[in-house]
């Protein structure tokens, strides 16, 4: 393959080029990844290590009560693990008359990353569990100093979170969220991951912890109990895929939003998009309008898996109906799409390859920033607020209701060519991760950007109706000319909202060893050896 490094966009970093590689959003966990690689550790050690550590050193976009998702390549084939959690047996639709609160216990869902470190150690692990978390826990012990994009968060999530239970006392020392360059320590988040290793996850869900979560839980007002955390089980779920020429791009099933990231590529199979460049204005509207029809769908349809009734995921990717939802694209307009028929007639991402072949794309997040703000004291566990992804709509597939998963942003994303594996990659950011992993997967694979290049390229966003929101590094006779076709053009800073998230990419080369990116919008890196 061809790696195009067009000297166009802001960054000027180059991709990294190597037999083992580690891509994160914070340099620490990049580090503590490679460092797992070389005393022996596969790419899912390497993986889990990192992971734990980003709960420490980027808590504003994960924690050790988050949820999280795994693809990888274990050298032979591809498997996909949903580690979300599901509501607390108490959420009957009656708890929501109000609506789903953002913060609070009533937002926290059962947390699921713990126990997806746990299985993909067992399963495909080479060193012990306590080997990998050891620099999590020292980090959480002696402290780490603050970069500066974690930092600038932390002040913003403070300034909201600050009355919840539990946070200001965990992370808000001497009163104040700490700054970027100052050091932060959490000495309750080493005790918990130690319980962690100790006892391969038991203490999280049916030990002293999950003990401790379900007492601060019904001190709060909260509906969660030991029974609740004790019932969690992870799935094996595989993947499901749609090709755009001779690559295959691979997602989690339902209950994520992977989904609308095959459908919006499924259609775009089926328009001009290969006739023009990477950064031409017809190129950006027929991603626009396929991303704004494949998100009708994902939000009148995708819910937990079991519960999406005859608009699955199968009828959903029917070749016919993306066809169909193809001819209603104008490539002389902008148009506000409604769902289809298909039955007609706060995150954080981490990519790693490694010598072995092995590749892993690794996904956790707490949803909002801190995610609902309740902090367990004493044990360092932030709870993530999945259960903001559940509608109170009467009828809907995704309405609140006990023991279910609710609509999850977070997914990891993976590429295959010819049977093989290709990249590992994602893209942390809420509502724009399924349109982040179109945008990914055609700049480095139609138009042959190499991995650096193509996190560092401008992005769109859409919001709602014909609103898109765009990076100011865009062309401007792009957005000039997007604005004439009638999409309605917000500026915004890649900090603004949601942002425009944050990629990490790691391709395999043809000659053997791996292209890596990390996104310039984070304090990330990419590094290897």
């Amino acid at each position: 393959m061809r790696l195009r490094h067009d000297p166009v966009y802001p960054s000027r970093r180059s991709p990294v080029l190597a037999e083992n590689v580690v891509a994160t959003s914070q340099p620490l966990a990049t580090q503590v990844g490679l460092s797992i690689l070389q005393q022996g550790g596969n790419a899912v050690d390497a993986a889990i290590a990192t992971a734990a550590v980003l709960t420490i050193v980027e808590p504003t976009g994960c924690g050790l009560g988050s949820d999280a998702f795994c693809i990888l390549w274990d050298g032979k084939e591809l498997h996909g693990l949903n580690a979300s959690g599901r509501a607390p047996a108490a959420w009957t639709p009656d708890r929501f008359s109000g609506g789903m609160p953002q913060h609070g216990w009533d937002s926290v869902t059962v947390p699921g990353a713990v126990s997806a470190w746990v299985e993909l150690s067992e399963r495909f692990g080479t060193l012990d569990l306590a080997t990998v978390l050891a620099p999590a826990i020292r980090y959480a012990e002696d402290g780490f100093i603050v970069s500066p994009v974690v930092g600038t968060a932390w002040a913003k999530g403070a300034a909201v979170l600050k009355d919840q239970p539990g946070f200001a006392e965990t992370f808000m020392p001497n009163g104040h969220a700490p700054k970027p360059g100052e050091r932060f320590r959490n000495p309750g988040a080493a005790r918990t991951l130690r319980a962690i290793a100790e006892t391969k996850g038991r203490a999280f869900y049916e030990g002293e912890i999950a003990e401790e979560i379900a007492a601060f839980a019904k001190a709060n007002g909260g509906a969660m109990t030991v029974e609740d955390l004790a019932a969690h089980r992870n799935d094996w779920c595989g993947t499901i895929s749609q090709t755009f020429d001779d690559v295959e791009l691979h997602e989690i099933p339902p209950n994520g939003q992977g989904i609308a990231a095959l459908m919006a590529l499924g259609i775009l199979q089926h328009t001009k998009i290969r006739d023009y460049g990477p950064d031409d204005l017809a190129a950006a509207h027929l991603q626009i309008e396929a991303v704004k029809l494949a998100y009708s769908d994902l939000h009148a349809y995708v819910s937990d898996r079991d519960h999406m009734g005859e608009v699955d995921e199968t009828a959903l990717l029917d070749p016919a109906y993306l066809k169909f939802r193809a001819a209603q694209i104008d490539p002389d307009r902008a148009q506000n799409f409604g769902a289809g028929a298909p039955k007609q007639g706060g995150t954080v991402l981490m990519n790693v390859g490694d010598a072995s072949g092995m590749m892993v794309s690794f996904i956790q997040s707490n949803y909002a920033g801190f995610g609902s703000g309740v902090v367990v004291p004493g044990t360092g566990i932030s709870m993530q607020n999945r259960g903001l992804g559940f509608t109170t709509e009467q009828g809907h597939p995704n309405q609140v209701a006990p023991g279910k998963r609710p609509f999850h942003t977070i997914i990891p994303g993976f590429a295959m060519k010819n049977g093989a594996p290709l990249m590992a990659f994602g893209m942390m950011g809420g509502p724009i991760q399924a349109m982040g992993h179109m945008q990914l997967l055609l700049r480095t694979q139609l138009w042959d950007q190499d991995p650096q290049t193509a996190a560092d390229a401008p992005r769109w966003r859409t919001i709602e109706g014909l609103d898109v929101a765009c990076e100011p590094t865009m062309l401007p006779e792009v957005l000039d000319g997007l604005k004439a076709l009638g999409h309605n053009i917000q500026i915004e800073a890649p900090d603004n909202a949601f942002g425009f998230g944050g990629a990490q990419l790691v391709q395999r080369l043809e000659g053997g060893g791996y292209a890596a990116g990390s996104d310039p919008r984070k304090d990330g890196q990419a590094a290897g050896f």
